[in-house]
């Protein structure tokens, strides 16, 4: 049996909701705890707009700045919180093809971690994903509406 057996690599997708920051916490903990790794996903999604090339180019740079921002702040969370230098991961399109595009080009990620939605929306659209459909890798869902104390507990 090999003993240098490389250390877990959690993957966190990065948007706006709520839950997300559940998920970075439980994942930068868990990392922090079993001497793991993190890469931060933020997808880069363009409208759906082709109608002049220096618009839609506009717009490319736009979305990209903005998942750039997203991830920086989350790079932040997990170096304060877990003295972990994340991996960053821009790709461009949806959410959910740019994750399974990502999960077969980096055969090194072991556990996706995300938190799943508290309100009447039900679980999210990954969760739901991930749940039913896709099985390339170990996930791990989070309830939403936990806290930090739980999630620390957790982890």
């Amino acid at each position: 049996m090999n003993a240098t057996r490389a250390p877990r690599k959690f993957l966190i997708v990065i948007d706006k909701t709520p839950e997300c920051a559940v998920a970075l916490r439980f994942a930068t903990r868990r990392a922090q705890h079993t001497g793991g790794r993190v890469t931060l996903m933020c997808a880069a999604t363009l409208p759906d707009f082709q109608q002049w090339r220096g618009v839609e180019e506009i717009m490319r740079d736009e979305a990209h700045a903005e998942a750039e921002a997203l991830l920086h702040e989350a790079a932040k969370t997990v170096n304060e919180l877990g003295g972990i230098l994340p991996e960053l991961v821009i790709p461009y399109g949806l959410v959910t093809d740019c994750l399974a595009q990502l999960l077969k080009e980096d055969k090194d990620i072991s556990i996706l971690v995300l938190a799943s939605g508290a309100g009447k929306e039900g679980p999210g659209p990954l969760v739901s994903m991930f749940g039913a459909a896709v099985q390339a890798i170990p996930v791990t869902i989070v309830p939403g509406n936990f806290t930090d104390e739980q999630i620390d507990a957790l982890a």
